[in-house]
């Protein structure tokens, strides 16, 4: 694959990725710094020869083991491997119920159905399975039709990723949602929400907490956006950065172990004040939504605690 979206512009393997010894230490950073979810992702974190080895030790050291995958590669025996090697569960991408568009945005013909079909072989190892959805211009009005799909082949989710324009992304960053067209979107999840049976979640879009709140839907999510605050990700070469689509280096954990970076950063501790710019600042939704910080740091050049100029509400009290 080559996705068009790709926050990591992923390609071929980097000679200087962790090794597995370095990635057990990684690991057990992450437990001393008081994780309890550790999600493989990529890239496509099922070329990594050892992906079922460092699934293993994670599991053993307590934390709870998930997948984000592209799913061509779950087989029958890769399902069961999976599960023995103690995943939980498996995120699965799937933009587009048309092939051909599904296809044509990640660049290999049958992606389509060799995603579908690990989708079937997790569910057949019985391991729970939602269904990943990047929205762009092309694909936003399908995405009603894309969770009814995922309750038909017994998804537990199906979570809506709303892009930042990073890594390769940036190509195609006029492919975007604009900002009243992101609020109308957020709001048409949010009202899909009342009626269906399995989670919808905007991700990405932490205005989706403010929306759900006016339409009266009970979230268990209780912050929008975490970047910093409670997630992070490591690189394949091992840096630090706030989240995915913050292509920031904080530190890189071949040389400083990871707790370490996570309770010393300062870049982290400025976001832990949750003291935001502009109308997010003095916004009621301030500690629950936060504003994407990712896509506040892209719009304004490099200014992490910039407003989120993509959201339409205005705060009490907030004059332009």
């Amino acid at each position: 694959m080559f996705c068009d979206h790709c926050y990591r512009d992923a390609g071929a393997r980097l000679d200087e990725e962790l090794t597995t010894d370095q990635a057990r230490n990684l690991i057990d950073g992450m437990v001393r710094a008081g994780f309890k979810i550790m999600i493989f992702s990529g890239g496509e974190p099922l070329m990594r020869p050892d992906i079922y080895e460092l699934a293993r030790y994670a599991t053993d050291k307590g934390l709870r083991v998930v997948l984000g995958t592209n799913g061509t590669l779950i087989t029958e025996e890769v399902a069961q491997e999976l599960k023995r090697a103690g995943f939980m569960a498996a995120g699965v991408s799937l933009d587009s119920l048309d092939p051909n568009k599904n296809d044509g945005f990640r660049k290999l013909e049958h992606a389509f159905d060799l995603a579908v079909q690990g989708m079937f072989n997790l569910k057949k190892a019985n391991l729970p399975f939602q269904i990943h959805t990047t929205v762009m211009d092309w694909n936003v009005d399908e995405l009603e039709s894309i969770t009814d799909y995922a309750i038909e082949i017994g998804a537990m989710a199906h979570h809506v990723f709303f892009l930042v324009p990073t890594g390769r992304g940036k190509n195609i960053e006029e492919e975007a949602l604009r900002v009243a067209a992101y609020e109308k979107t957020i709001a048409r999840l949010m009202e899909k929400q009342k009626t269906s049976p399995i989670e919808i979640k905007p991700t990405c879009a932490p205005q989706f907490i403010r929306v759900a709140d006016k339409k009266g839907i009970p979230l268990r999510f209780s912050k929008g956006c975490l970047a910093g605050i409670s997630y992070c990700i490591i690189s394949p070469k091992g840096d630090v950065q706030p989240c995915a689509y913050l292509d920031i280096s904080l530190g890189n954990v071949k040389q400083t172990p990871f707790d370490e970076i996570w309770k010393e950063n300062v870049i982290l501790q400025k976001l832990r004040t949750m003291e935001y710019e502009g109308k997010c600042g003095i916004c009621d939704y301030r500690e629950r939504c936060g504003g994407c910080r990712a896509r506040a740091y892209y719009y304004s050049n490099g200014n992490i605690m910039a407003e989120d100029e993509w959201c339409l509400y205005n705060p009490p009290g907030w004059e332009r």
